[in-house]
C-alpha cells in the first residue's frame, strides 16, 4: 500500500504544476483574442465613420442639385459657381444664399469640409466635396456627382 501511496503522491505533485502551465497558457491565448477582438471593433467603428462621411456627402452634394435644378434660370448662368478653397460667397443673392448654406451644412458635418460647383457645356454640373477623413495623413477625400440640370 505504501508503494502504490507514494505513487498517487508523485502524481498528484505532477498534475498540479501541469495545471498552473495549463492557466498560464489559456490566459495568454485569452488575452491575444481579447487583443484581436479590440482591433476589430476599432476597424469596425473607424469604417462606420467613413461611411457615415460618405454617405453625408452624397447627400449634401444632391440638396445643392436639388436647389439649382429649381433655380434653374440661375444656374445656367454659373450663378452657382464655386471652386474649391474659395471665400464663402455672403448670401447676398438667392444663389449665393443656397450655397452658403450648402457650405456651411458642410463644414458642420463633415470634418474640414469644402464644396465645389461647375456648370459647363450643355448644362451639366459637376459637384465635388471634400473633406479630411485621415485627420491631416494623406490626401482628402473626396466625393464627385456628375449631371444634368
Amino acid at each position: 500500500m505504501s508503494m502504490s501511496h507514494h505513487l498517487c503522491a508523485s502524481r498528484k505533485t505532477r498534475q498540479g504544476g501541469a495545471t498552473l502551465i495549463e492557466i498560464l497558457v489559456t490566459l495568454v491565448v485569452v488575452s491575444f483574442g481579447i487583443l484581436g477582438f479590440s482591433a476589430l471593433l476599432i476597424t469596425g467603428l473607424s469604417s462606420n465613420k467613413v461611411a457615415m462621411d460618405r454617405s453625408h456627402a452624397s447627400i449634401l452634394a444632391y440638396n445643392i442639385l436639388d436647389s439649382m435644378r429649381s433655380n434653374r434660370a440661375l444656374a445656367v448662368k454659373e450663378a452657382y459657381d464655386r471652386t474649391l478653397g474659395s471665400p464663402t460667397p455672403s448670401g447676398a443673392s438667392f444663389a449665393e444664399a443656397d450655397v452658403k448654406r450648402w457650405l456651411d451644412e458642410i463644414k458642420a458635418r463633415l470634418p474640414s469640409g469644402d464644396g465645389s460647383i461647375d456648370v459647363g457645356a450643355s448644362n451639366q454640373v459637376t459637384i465635388v466635396i471634400s473633406w479630411d477623413e485621415n485627420k491631416g495623413i494623406g490626401t482628402p477625400s473626396t466625393f464627385s456627382l456628375r449631371s444634368r440640370l
